[in-house]
C-alpha cells in the first residue's frame, strides 16, 4: 500500500471555505478510481495560517498514475481551490506502508 502526503496552507479567513471543498473526498471521483482505499484530511492552526495535510491511500503507484498521468508526484490542485491557497507543495511525497495498528477490541 502507499500513501500519497501532500501538504497545503492558506489564511485564517480562507480555511473553512478551502476545507468544504475538500469534502466529502479530495478529488471529484477519487473514490470510485480503481486501487484507492481511504483518505484522510488534517487541519492545524498554525496562528497566520491554516495548514492542511491530504494522505491518500493507493494499491500502488501504478493506481496513482491511472489518476495523475506518469509524472504522479506533480500536486493536482483545480484552480477554483489554489486561489485559497497561501502555500503548497508542488509535488506529493509517497510512502510504502510497512506497517498498520489497529485498536484492539476490548
Amino acid at each position: 500500500m502507499i500513501a500519497r502526503v501532500w501538504h497545503g496552507r492558506t489564511k485564517p479567513e480562507h480555511a473553512n471555505a478551502y476545507e468544504a471543498m475538500l469534502k466529502p473526498e479530495l478529488l471529484p471521483g477519487v473514490g470510485k478510481v480503481k486501487g484507492f482505499r481511504h483518505s484522510y484530511l488534517l487541519r492545524r492552526d498554525l496562528g497566520g495560517e491554516v495548514e492542511f495535510v491530504t494522505v491518500m491511500f493507493w494499491d500502488s503507484i501504478e493506481a496513482i498514475k491511472a489518476l495523475t498521468g506518469p509524472d504522479y508526484e506533480t500536486s493536482i490542485i483545480p484552480e477554483e481551490r489554489r486561489k485559497y491557497l497561501s502555500y503548497h507543495d508542488p509535488k506529493a511525497a509517497h510512502y510504502e506502508v510497512v506497517s498498520v495498528h489497529e485498536a484492539q477490541q476490548r
